[in-house]
């Protein structure tokens, strides 16, 4: 595989990671389940098959 092609895998995977990601923060505030004035959250990603896992925490404001 050339550098290229990894390197759009990896960015199509990403796209579809934040999109999906985006999408159920929104729904889950809508939906009323995030009380206070930020949510907290955590994003791990592992890789099967390796020893990847890389945990990236952080909080986002409430309207």
């Amino acid at each position: 595989m050339s550098e290229d092609a990894f390197n759009m895998s990896i960015r199509k995977f990403l796209k579809e990671v934040g999109i999906t990601s985006q999408r159920k923060i929104e729904d889950t505030v809508r939906e009323g389940q995030a009380g206070g004035q930020k949510l907290k959250v955590r994003m791990t990603l592992t890789a099967e098959g390796t020893d990847l896992n890389h945990v990236v925490n952080g909080e986002i404001e409430l309207p």
